[in-house]
């Protein structure tokens, strides 16, 4: 028995998840970021260190600029926030049919938090503190 959709490639592709299955995508993504990130720094680490390469310098310029940052401190926010709304959906399996409310809470809670985070950044890069 196999199924039978009439469904086009691209309609298939067409996003319909909603708001939790936005999460569950950035949560993976963030994750990917934290990473890449980690990898970065222990590679050019290793290659400052054992040779003293401008390779390894020019990681360090990558992972050091603002943008990166940004990126880094948005992915560590995002993903630990997520995080803790997975662990009470899962502590507790009534508030499943609370998970879109669950998810609105989460980004209540990331929204002040990064503006504010993002906020100090820029205010430390203008005054070179």
């Amino acid at each position: 028995m196999t199924l039978d959709r009439k469904v086009s490639f691209f309609e298939g592709l067409r996003y319909k998840g909603g708001g939790p299955m936005l999460a569950w995508i950035l949560h993976r993504i963030t994750g990917l970021g934290m990473i890449v990130f980690v990898s970065l720094h222990v590679i050019s680490s290793f290659f400052t260190q054992e040779m003293g390469s401008d390779w390894a310098i020019a990681i360090n310029t990558v992972y050091e600029s603002i943008y990166f940052q940004f990126f880094i401190v948005f992915c560590v926010l995002y993903h630990g926030i997520n995080g803790i709304r997975i662990i009470i959906l899962d502590l507790w399996p009534r508030m499943l049919q609370y998970q879109k409310e669950m998810t609105w809470l989460q980004w209540l809670v990331f929204v002040p938090i990064y503006g504010l985070t993002i906020f100090i950044m820029i205010q430390k890069l203008i005054t070179g503190g």
